[in-house]
Formats: C-alpha cells, structure tokens, sequence
C-alpha cells in the first residue's frame, strides 16, 4: 500500500493516511504468470516457447523503486531465462542477456548486481566449448565496472578471468592479472578474496612447477583462511592443494591425511571434487607402498558411493604396482588411459611409479649378469629394445646402475659394485678425536701456566 502525508496535528506532525493501493504486485504477477506458461511449454518440450515467455516480461520497463517485490520478480526472471538457455546451449543470447541488464543494474543494490552478474558467467560456464566467450563476456564486464567504479564486483570477476585463463593454460596471463588484483584487494582487507586469489597462484605456480612459489602462496592462502570463518568448500580446497603439494614432495603419509580431510569436506558438501580427492586417496595410498589399502577404501561407504571407472582405474594399478608387474601396469595404462591421463596431477605420479617399476625389473634382470645382449633384456621384459637401451642409459648417468653400453655390438657390460672398506673412514674418525682430545689438553695447560 502507498501513504502519503495530508494533513498535521496541534505539533506540526505529519499524520499518515491511506491511499489508493498501489499496483506492486503487478509485474510480480506478470513473472509469476510467465514461468507457469514456461513450466508447461518445458514439459511439453518447446524450450524455445518458455524462453519467449521470459524474454516477453523482460522487455517491459521496470522500475527498481517500486519495490523490493519488483526487484526479486525481475532477478527471478533473469535467473530463469539465464537456465533455459543454457538447457538450450544458447550461447549467444545468454551473453547478450548479461549486456542488456546493465541499465536495470544501475540502479540497484552493488552487492545484488554483482551476484546477478556472476551468475550469469557461472551459468556460460555450465556450457562445453564456452571458455572463449566467458573470458570475452569477463573483459567486458570488467571494463564496464571500471566506468561505474564498481570495485566489488571488477575485483571478482578480475579473479574469475584469472580462473579461467588457468584452465586455458595462459598461466603468464593469469599471474599477470592476480599480482594487480592481489595488491588492490590487500588494500581493502578483504580476506576471504585473498583466500581465493592465493589458490588461484598455488595452481598456476605448480603447473608452471615453479613448487617454491606455489608452497608461498599456499602459505599465505592458510594464512588469511585462519583469519576468517572459512566456507568448507575453500577450506576444502586449501587441504586438497596441501595434499598436492606433499605428494609432489613425495610425503605420501601426509598427503593422504590432507587428501583425507578434502575429501570429507567435498563430500559433505556433496562438491564432484569429491571423486577428484578420493582418487588422490587411493594414489597416496600406492606412493607409501600400502597397495592393498586401495582394497580397504574401495570397500568403505565412502569408496562404494563413488564407485565408477575412475576408481576401477586406480585399483588396478594398485594391483599392477603390488605385483612389480611392468607388463601388466602397461596393459592398465593402456585401457584406462583416458581416466589415469585426463588429470596431470594423477598422470605425472603414474608416470614416477611406472618408471620406478621399469627401474625395478630392469635390475632383477641384469643381475645374475654381467654382461648381456639388449635384445635379451627386451626380450625378458616384454619391450621394445629402444626404450630399454634408453632407460638402461639413463639409469647409467644417474648412477643407479653401474656398467656401460656396447651399442656397436648391442650389449650392456654390468660391473661389479666395489666393496668400500671403512678403514679409511675409522682412521679419520679417529684423528678427529685425538685432535680434540690434544685441543682440549693444551686449554688446560694454558691455565696452569
């Protein structure tokens, strides 16, 4: 209802009546109407009929002063138009949609237009094939909260830019864009923005595997998380990288802890990460050497919820790499290629244990030998003979092997480790003591005197 002010009392105070009713609930009818109409065309199957629903309403003009009723009909709206596209895989109209806002949003609260506005990039992100337009559709956005000084949401969308230049691996970009935003957003103390931006420079430092700065950044992103009350889904985060990190240091016992506590955060949240930190689970278990561990998870609630592919994956390399089976962790490399290659992290250490594995039968074969032909060895090991005669050269310039490489005739010549005798080693222990010994007399026969 509308007052107005018509009259005043003995004291100069205006006294209120009542006046006619005034027509809010109007174009919340009209929305109310239109997603009814929508409901029925979307069961019916004609998408394109609810969206002319929609795009009907949102050509009136509105006016964000005629109430707050108004203005969450007209978000409500936006966000159901904003679905329908993406249901269809209208890419276009969905951007053009975040253009044609902007002079509604002008007038609104800054906190609900940078939602409304984020939402609609979440949602172009909800369609395959769209990074390209998100980082365009972001661009524009960010140049249009520099003309409105709308330092919110540019901040945001600034980090959302920098996110998807990440997955585009343009990692000099992304870097680029955080070391800006991160000085601005230190200025403003806004801890939880500095959380995320911190994550974001763990990821792209470690797939640059620049590690020291990437351990720095997840520093500072703990940091600033025990300043503030952490949602779980970033804290989440913070433990998967933690977990990452450790195991790329080859910590496998602490990676599992922490891939532990990401996995109970995702899952809680019911986050698809959760699969993600399960799997690193079951690879942190392998990298410790407990094989059979797998078996227990998998058989857990946990491991029987997010039974799929992915982990069969990961439980026949547990079973390949318990074996010391070289040909059979091929042959699992080779049917689940797809699941053990499609993520860099759980591709990089499958590669670590297939060459410590190729190492291992490598010199179970050589050693009754000390001198044998290479085709022999590919031969025993089921590979071809160029990638043996390349690892065994490499295995000889690391020192893990001792011997050298005939190729003119096509052997490999296995010397014999010289035992080290440890006189030598006792006879210097030995001068270090009595050393000390005379340093410690000649201090003494210096107070006597």
């Amino acid at each position: 209802l509308k007052f107005s002010f018509v009259a005043s009392d003995s004291c100069g105070t205006p006294l209120l009546a009542m006046a006619e009713p005034m027509e809010v609930d109007g174009f919340h009818a009209e929305v109310r109407q239109a997603a009814e109409n929508a409901e029925e065309l979307v069961i019916k199957g004609d998408i394109a009929g609810a969206i002319r629903q929609y795009e009907t309403v949102l050509s009136k003009p509105v006016d964000p002063e005629e109430g707050e009723e108004t203005v969450k009909a007209w978000e409500e709206a936006v966000y159901s138009l904003g679905n329908l596209y993406v249901k269809q895989g209208s890419v276009d109209p969905l951007v053009k949609l975040a253009t044609d806002i902007r002079p509604f949003c002008k007038d609104l609260p800054k906190a609900k237009t940078a939602k409304i506005v984020r939402t609609i990039i979440e949602m172009l992100g909800k369609m395959p094939n769209t990074n390209e337009r998100q980082e365009q559709l972001c661009c524009e956005v960010i140049e249009w909260c520099r003309a409105e000084k709308r330092t919110f949401l540019r901040q945001r969308v600034e980090t959302k830019l920098a996110a998807l230049y990440l997955n585009d691996k343009k990692y000099t970009a992304s870097l680029d864009l955080l070391r800006n935003v991160v000085q601005e957003v230190k200025k403003l103390d806004d801890k939880l923005l500095l959380v995320e931006i911190h994550i974001l420079e763990t990821k792209t430092h470690f797939m640059t595997q620049n590690i020291p700065r990437c351990k720095a950044s997840l520093t500072s992103a703990k940091t600033n998380a025990n300043a503030i009350h952490c949602p779980p889904l970033l804290q989440a985060d913070i433990d998967l990288w933690s977990g990452i990190i450790a195991a790329h240091e080859r910590d496998g016992q602490t990676a599992y802890s922490y891939f532990y506590e990401a996995f109970e955060g995702f899952d809680l949240q019911s986050d698809p990460r959760a699969l993600t930190s399960f799997q690193y689970m079951l690879m942190a278990k392998i990298l410790i050497g407990e094989p059979d561990g797998v078996e227990t998870l998998t058989a857990s609630k946990a491991g029987l919820k997010h039974l799929g592919v992915e982990i069969e994956a990961m439980v026949a390399v547990a079973k390949a790499h318990k074996n010391r089976s070289l040909k059979e962790f091929e042959s699992v490399l080779a049917q689940y290629g797809k699941q053990l290659t499609d993520n860099p992290i759980i591709q990089g250490h499958i590669a670590h244990l297939n060459e410590g594995l190729f190492e291992q039968n490598l010199l179970r074969i050589l050693e009754p030998f000390c001198r044998v032909e290479l085709a022999h060895v590919a031969k025993l090991i089921e590979l071809p003979e160029n990638r043996v005669t390349q690892k065994l050269g490499e295995m000889i310039l690391d020192s893990k092997l001792s011997g050298t490489l005939d190729q003119g005739i096509g052997v490999i010549i296995v010397f014999d480790k010289d035992a080290i005798r440890s006189t030598y080693g006792n006879s210097l222990e030995c001068i270090k003591n009595t050393s000390g010994v005379i340093d410690k007399l000649t201090e003494k026969a210096k107070l006597l005197v």
